[in-house]
């Protein structure tokens, strides 16, 4: 076994909807067959997975019967005990069906809007009897294309009234479930309510519940609004709301390209290895990634491990990296210390800020930040 052969204790984790997409895009149908579900379980199992995550709709059809979704669950419940594969997080699916073209939480139809929460709360059970412990909210379809169609406040409100709800039944049923609503700023709506991590924060401390709400960042919906991923999550993690992560590639603010996670913006990507790995973060390592349409099933797993061999590759380099003795000296000559400190001391106003006396000519110094980045590109390049 290698160092970069994954194991359960790198908690490693994908939806359903990843290996199993068929390639669909709106230019193109499916390039390849639908896979069973039992298939993919064991399939992520063989390659080192450490867990699986679904939408409802991954499971069974949209209109399934009461008991062909039963048969489906079963079919899963059988391939999870089999090859002990986790179920670490679960979401609903209010995006594909074209009822939701409108949203689900935030439909201008109110029926629409109770037919969500509802479909959510069925997902819930499953999710908990499961042994999920977070449920991702990602409003695909929450949001508008011309500016009169959608009354903000008042699809904030109802997005606010569907959340609390939601937080009251968990809370009542006595689920250990915690929610992680997933920013995106666009694609497939033209503007997309909660579009970065700070709209989502800011959303999250109105609720009744906000102790139960947190984010589930991912790569290319941040990078899509143009801003570092990395700082985000910093900030998430700041927050104390980093419930859950979603690992992919981007190439930058244009459509959400969902690559396997260290392709596109690879520098992006060994600094959120970097940041998960020395700030302590414990949950799954999540990939939201999409196998090209070009690739046949050989080519999906060989996309998947390529995710998790990307992230121990950046991880092993990441941890290199803050052990480096002249590392170490760099962080200390550009006074990282100094930044952990209280700008005020013990017992100091601001008054005494505002009286003192300072040696401008000393304090215009340089920082050795460009030694300090070119230590981590060497890193990254294996030069080190």
């Amino acid at each position: 076994m290698t160092a970069y052969t994954p194991t359960p204790e790198d908690k490693f984790t994908f939806g359903l909807w990843t290996v199993g997409w068929q390639g669909v895009d709106v230019f193109g149908g499916p390039t390849r067959p639908q896979m069973d579900i039992a298939h993919s379980v064991e399939k992520l199992a063989e390659i080192g997975a450490y867990g699986i995550t679904f939408h409802d709709n991954d499971v069974f059809e949209f209109d399934a019967t009461d008991a062909e979704r039963q048969a489906q669950i079963d079919k899963l419940k059988g391939a999870l005990e089999e090859t002990g594969l986790k179920v670490p997080m679960a979401t609903t699916n209010l995006f594909s069906h074209s009822v939701f073209k409108d949203g689900g939480f935030t439909s201008n139809d109110r029926d629409i809007r109770r037919f969500a929460i509802a479909k959510t709360a069925r997902n819930i059970d499953l999710a908990a009897e499961l042994g999920a412990t977070t449920y991702v909210m990602w409003g695909g379809r929450e949001g508008a294309e011309s500016h009169a169609a959608k009354d903000i406040a008042h699809a904030l409100d109802r997005y606010r009234e569907a959340v609390n709800l939601l937080g009251d039944y968990v809370t009542e049923k006595g689920y250990d479930i915690r929610f992680a609503i997933e920013p995106k700023p666009n694609e497939p709506r033209g503007d997309i309510l909660l579009p970065t991590i700070g709209h989502a924060i800011a959303f999250i401390n109105s609720l009744d519940r906000p102790e139960l709400v947190g984010l589930n960042p991912e790569v290319g919906h941040e990078e899509m609004a143009g801003v570092n991923f990395a700082a985000g999550i910093a900030q998430a993690l700041w927050h104390g709301k980093l419930f859950h992560i979603d690992l992919n590639g981007q190439h930058g603010p244009r459509f959400d390209q969902d690559l396997r996670f260290g392709a596109g913006n690879l520098r992006g990507a060994f600094n959120v290895v970097d940041l998960l790995e020395s700030k302590g973060y414990d949950g799954p390592r999540h990939f939201d990634f999409k196998p090209p349409r070009t690739e046949d099933e050989a080519g999906v797993w060989a996309s998947a491990a390529g995710c998790m061999k990307n992230y121990l590759v950046l991880k092993e380099r990441a941890l290199a990296f803050r052990a480096d003795p002249e590392v170490q000296a760099a962080l200390a000559a550009s006074q990282l210390d100094e930044l952990a400190q209280p700008t005020l001391a013990a017992g100091e106003t601001l008054d005494d800020l505002r009286d003192a006396s300072y040696d401008i000519d000393k304090l215009d110094h340089g920082f050795g930040f460009e030694h300090l980045d070119q230590l981590a590109m060497d890193h990254l390049l294996g030069l080190r």
